[in-house]
């Protein structure tokens, strides 16, 4: 029973990580209905930012928020000044784009700070807290850290006018227009978020799985998962399919399937979601009268 206990609550501690990138995701296909590939790689990229900064003397919470800083500010120059004169183009333009996203964050990381696996450091301590022995402090301080982002990204699109607006600029952009949201930044700014969050969770999982320009590539397909699970156009749907991923690849990993085989499990899910539900738990069914 300790076992399954521990690798129910490790699995919700990776999962927390799993629905930053899943949120990121989704905030981005709310604005522009495509699914940002290079989501994983900018994460990493960021992560690697959050690396220098400290190696250059900065303490860890103050290279925390620089990183989220500038991982924003990259976000909306990528929407501003590579996707945006592509509008309008066909989906295959936009995926082509995407994927070269994906080989160009890569290879400069690489270039910068080379491809051998770097110690990113936590921020917490190495004994476990409150005199558990079921998740390390690590793990329960990034679900903390994770579940803080979440609460702070739901107030802002709830209570804020720039978060109800970027909401309307999603939701319906021509009616936005009409009533003076400017929907071309709104977009930016949702790049910019889901930028930040994805560096949020870079930070969140390097110090588990090392540093190094392809440490995303298995998140991400996890994160793919659970916002399918929970719907690719709901947040809180995106969420909640994050931390079930994270449950059910711990616990199949160690009890089913065996841990060599634990990334099946995301595949087995994005196959069975599309093919029994594609919107999803929590998604949105749209039907169209033809």
């Amino acid at each position: 029973m300790d076992t399954f206990i521990h690798q129910v609550l490790a699995g919700l501690a990776t999962g927390g990580i799993y629905a930053s990138v899943a949120l990121a995701l989704v905030m981005i296909y709310q604005s522009t209905h495509l699914l940002n590939f290079a989501q994983g790689e900018m994460a990493m990229f960021s992560t690697y930012i959050a690396w220098s900064l400290i190696h250059a003397g900065l303490p860890y919470w103050v290279a925390f928020v620089a990183t989220i800083a500038i991982s924003f500010v990259i976000g909306v120059l990528i929407q501003r000044y590579v996707l945006r004169p592509i509008r309008g183009q066909s989906v295959l333009s936009l995926v082509a784009v995407f994927i070269g996203l994906i080989f160009i964050f890569n290879s400069v990381a690489g270039w910068l700070f080379d491809f051998t696996i770097k110690v990113f450091p936590s921020p917490f301590p190495s004994e476990p807290l409150f005199g558990q022995h079921y998740v390390s402090s690590h793990e329960l301080g990034a679900t903390a850290v994770t579940l803080v982002v979440l609460a702070l990204l739901y107030s802002f699109f709830r209570f804020t006018s720039l978060g109800l607006a970027m909401r309307a600029a999603a939701q319906n952009p021509n009616s936005s227009r009409l009533v003076g949201i400017r929907v071309a930044w709104m977009l930016a700014l949702g790049w910019g978020l889901a930028a930040a969050i994805g560096a949020v969770a870079g930070m969140m999982v390097a110090p588990i799985v090392y540093l190094d320009p392809n440490m995303m590539s298995g998140i991400l397909l996890y994160a793919f998962a659970g916002a399918l699970i929970g719907g690719i156009d709901s947040p809180g749907g995106a969420v909640v399919g994050g931390f079930l991923v994270g449950v059910l690849e711990n616990v199949l990993g160690a009890f089913v399937i065996g841990n060599e085989l634990k990334l099946s499990v995301a595949l087995v899910l994005i196959v069975g979601v599309l093919t029994v539900r594609p919107s999803g738990l929590f998604g949105s069914v749209h039907v169209t009268r033809v």
